[in-house]
Parts: C-alpha cells; sequence; structure tokens
C-alpha cells in the first residue's frame, strides 16, 4: 500500500498510518496538506492520512476545503492521543536549550511548560519531526525539538521531558481518504456531509430539525464561506447514528431543502481500525 501523509516519519501522520497498517506500508512524505490531493487524485498513492481537528485547537478549516475542492471519500477516521515530547541531542538538560523549533499547533499545546524558562524562544516549524531529524543530522547544540516519541527513536534523541502539553485530554482526529468512493461498510454508523442553504430566515434550523427528527446525532458542525458567494456559507457536518434507514431518510429530506450536499463518506465510528 502507498500511503501520503503530512510530514516525514516519526510525524504524528506516521504514528496513524503505522498503527492503522503496520510498518510495511511505502510513504509518500507531503511538506504539505496541499500536496496529498493531487497524489491521490493522479493514481500515485493508494490512501492517505490528514489531520482535520483536534480537541485543543479546533478545526483545520484549509483542510475541509481541500476535501471539498479536490472531491475526496473519507473511509474511516483514527483518535490519536497527543503526547508532547522536548526532545535533543544526548547530554543536555532543560538549562542548555536556547530555542525550542516546533509545529505552531505543538508549541501552543505546550506553551505553558515554558513560563518558568524565559530564556528559551519559541520558534514555529512546518513539522514536528523534521525537526527533529534536522537536530540530529545538524547535531545542533542547544536547540530542542518537540515531536513525538516516535520520532525521538527514529532520530536518536534524548527526551528531556516528556507529556509536556498543558492538557491532557489532547486528541487529534485524522481521517483516511482516498480519490475514489471506498466500499460502503454495512454497519456504517456515522457519516460526514456538506450542504449549503439559501439566505433565508430559519434555513439552517429547519436543517437540523430534519437530523434531529431522524435520530442523527449532530457530533460537528463547522461553516465555511463560499468564495464565490459572499456572505454566503456551506456548512460541513457529522453525524453519529444506530440505524442506518434513519439516516438515510434525512438525507433524503435535506434533498429538496438545500442548494447543494454532498456526502463525503460513511464510516465506522470507531477508535482504530484497518481499512
Amino acid at each position: 500500500m502507498i500511503l501520503a501523509i503530512q510530514g516525514i516519519k516519526g510525524s504524528y501522520h506516521h504514528q496513524v498510518a503505522t498503527n492503522l497498517y503496520g510498518e510495511e506500508i511505502e510513504l509518500i512524505e507531503c511538506p504539505n496538506f496541499t500536496d496529498i490531493p493531487p497524489l491521490l487524485k493522479g493514481h500515485k498513492a493508494d490512501k492517505a492520512i490528514m489531520a482535520i481537528e483536534n480537541t485543543i485547537a479546533g478545526a483545520i478549516l484549509p483542510n475541509y476545503n481541500l476535501l471539498d475542492e479536490f472531491n475526496l471519500h473519507i473511509l474511516g477516521e483514527y483518535y490519536l492521543p497527543i503526547q508532547h515530547q522536548l526532545m535533543a541531542l544526548a547530554g543536555q538538560n532543560i538549562k542548555d536549550i536556547r530555542e525550542v523549533w516546533s509545529h505552531p499547533m505543538a508549541l501552543e499545546q505546550c506553551r505553558k511548560y515554558f513560563r518558568p524558562y524565559p530564556h528559551i524562544k519559541l520558534i514555529e516549524a512546518k513539522d514536528t519531526a523534521e525537526v527533529a531529524k534536522i537536530i540530529q543530522e545538524k547535531q545542533l547544540i542547544g536547540i530542542a525539538a518537540i515531536a513525538s516519541v516516535k520520532a525521538a527513536e527514529i532520530y536518536q534523541l534524548h527526551i528531556i521531558a516528556d507529556g509536556i502539553q498543558t492538557h491532557f485530554s489532547n486528541f487529534t482526529r485524522f481521517v483516511i481518504l482516498s480519490a475514489e468512493k471506498g466500499s460502503e461498510k454495512p454497519n456504517y454508523n456515522k457519516a460526514s456531509i456538506k450542504f449549503s442553504l439559501s439566505d433565508q430566515t430559519g434555513s439552517l434550523l429547519s436543517a437540523l430539525q430534519v437530523l434531529k427528527s431522524n435520530n442523527l446525532n449532530l457530533s460537528k458542525i463547522q461553516s465555511l464561506p463560499i468564495i464565490e458567494k459572499p456572505w454566503e456559507y456551506a456548512f460541513f457536518a457529522d453525524m453519529i447514528f444506530t440505524d442506518v434507514m434513519q439516516f438515510e431518510k434525512a438525507i433524503s429530506e435535506l434533498i429538496p431543502m438545500v442548494n447543494e450536499l454532498k456526502i463525503f463518506g460513511k464510516y465506522e465510528h470507531k477508535n482504530s481500525f484497518r481499512i
């Protein structure tokens, strides 16, 4: 299997990939999320792993746009507990560190840890694992990374402090993507959709009442502006249900009420699984 991820080996995307599919996968490492959809559409990757939201930082809005723009399909989801480690070359401790490099989200999630160390400057970087790799390759003294245990193992860095995130209920939700619609699971219990509405009083409320009347649990709703239509919005929604027929009924009732409706995926709501 050829799998595209954002980041390099040792990144949290890599951790999800190996948790799901093992170590024998062939990875395509992408510097940016925007590099992933063309790989899927060009059939250079079979599937992709993409972070979509975090319990602390919220939704990754540009990634919702990528799903929509490239008509990608969600095959499933994976929730990864994020544990941030502070790491550097061996023989150093926190007093030796002058700068800490990491992804902006990781820095933000660990900012409180560094308050007692005003001498340390926090520097934003593109990828957590890439920083760990650079520190090892260039033998950088006085520079530390915030990254995963897997990154420390791969790039042979010493963990100065583990679990430095402010909140321990820190999870990132990743989606497993493909260019084509996958085989539908007979027991799917979650779906991700996008719909847009006319700018009329109560239009969103009416749509939500359809979901409620069909016993669908709206686990996520996110509005995004429609670029070509100023002040109009599309809504991305995740819903969980126990009765597939009620979901299908809700969709049939929504179609005449909305301007557009797109189903990104129907899948199992589980913490980990193989697809």
